[in-house]
């Protein structure tokens, strides 16, 4: 008996431990509410972290920072990943703008030291929302400046954030970096077909 309740203890605290571990890793990301509103930056959060001088833009608030583009991603361009999934599942918003009522949310990752311009493809902008790290209300264009870490380890950064659309639909982004512009067709709720040019 004092073994099995003693076996039942640690199980609990080992799922406590666990609980806790996951909840310390989600609230380092936003939810999708979350990443509509507006947030009041802590006061040296505008200037970017190494090397920085008037005029540069300010750091864009990132969740993680990785060695490599994680697996499920794929590269666009030298700079950017995106997500590698045919579909990214979407849901209703509450956005009262009708190019934003269903949101994808997915992560954006970005090499150290790069910025990087995202928008929705021409024709597209009264169809679809994009933004990461906290922009506050959903644009057709976005700018994520990815600062090299203090020590500069990190190779890669990850930005929470994502992608609104009236409706389901293979979404083509534009995506500038370093001088070199790629285009990215992101499926929001249903498969990009790849013989359609959306």
């Amino acid at each position: 008996m004092n073994s099995n309740s003693a076996e039942r203890r640690t199980g609990r605290a080992t799922a406590w431990c666990g609980f806790l571990c996951l909840a310390v890793v989600l609230s380092a990301c936003t939810s999708a509410g979350d990443s509509r509103q507006r947030t009041t930056p802590p006061a040296n959060s505008a200037a970017p972290s190494t090397g920085a001088s008037v005029g540069v833009l300010p750091c864009t608030p990132s969740v993680d920072t990785l060695p490599a583009p994680p697996a499920g991603y794929r590269l666009v361009g030298k700079d950017v990943a995106v997500p590698d999934a045919p579909v990214l599942s979407a849901e209703t918003s509450g956005e009262v703008d009708p190019a934003a009522r269903l949101f994808a949310k997915w992560g954006l990752v970005v090499r150290a030291g790069r910025v990087v311009d995202l928008r929705v493809a021409p024709g597209w902008q009264d169809k679809a929302r994009l933004g990461w790290g906290r922009t506050g209300t959903p644009g057709a264009t976005a700018t994520v400046h990815a600062c090299t870490p203090e020590g500069g380890q990190a190779q890669w950064m990850a930005f929470v954030g994502g992608t609104w659309v009236a409706r389901a639909a293979c979404v083509p982004l534009i995506v500038t970096s370093n001088g070199q512009t790629d285009r990215v067709n992101v499926g929001i709720g249903t498969p990009c077909d790849k013989t359609t040019t959306p």
